[in-house]
């Protein structure tokens, strides 16, 4: 372990990361999170508290990451994607802020932006497109293409993606009467989808 160098974090605390990742003078990091191989945290960006980043992740100076947040190798993270609490981010699953984008034609003006809710997970290869929320707790499968908004604890999944049910606090999904089968949580629909009942 001695590839692992002790840093102190924003709130006082300390967090960890391997020798080879960067994190610029200027970016904010909580206290317990660990960075690992070849990742990169841009001056700016902030990073809450106990989050793990993979190999080769890129945090933008302009990214949120709230508490608890789990992103895997091959991530990147921009301007204006802002996570809250506790997110799932899979393998090699893409962010983008640019709606339109052309090498020849400078964008920066017109990033949109992107919301994870708390609790949310994203499968790997998964592609979010920018300006979009994905609700609390949703789940979106493996390779999807996200195009619109996810409502809190939707199962999404697809190209592009589409709602094929609703998944539990847990992450398992819900039966047709809105019942988990692992932990017996009880669902209602309400107007934008379903709650706790």
């Amino acid at each position: 372990m001695s590839d692992l160098i002790t840093m102190p974090s924003a709130d006082g605390s300390t967090f960890v990361r391997h020798e080879s990742a960067y994190v610029d003078q200027g970016a904010q990091v909580g206290s317990g999170t660990r960075i690992w191989h070849f990742s990169h945290i841009m001056a700016g960006a902030k990073i809450g508290k106990n989050c793990s980043l993979g190999q080769n992740v890129n945090v933008g100076g302009k990214a949120v990451l709230g508490n608890g947040v789990k992103v895997q190798n091959n991530v990147s993270i921009y301007d204006d994607v802002d996570i809250e609490d506790d997110v799932f981010c899979g393998p090699s699953m893409v962010f983008t802020n640019v709606i339109n984008p052309r090498a020849f034609v400078e964008r920066k003006h017109e990033y949109k932006k992107t919301i994870v809710q708390c609790g949310a997970s994203i499968g790997a290869n998964a592609t979010i497109v920018c300006g979009i929320t994905l609700g609390a707790y949703c789940f979106v499968g493996a390779g999807s293409v996200v195009t619109k908004d996810v409502p809190a604890y939707a199962l999404v999944y697809g190209n592009p993606a589409r709602q094929h049910g609703w998944v539990c606090y847990c992450g398992a999904k819900l039966t047709e009467g809105l019942v988990c089968p692992e932990c017996g949580k009880r669902y209602r629909k309400i107007e934008k989808g379903i709650e706790e009942a």
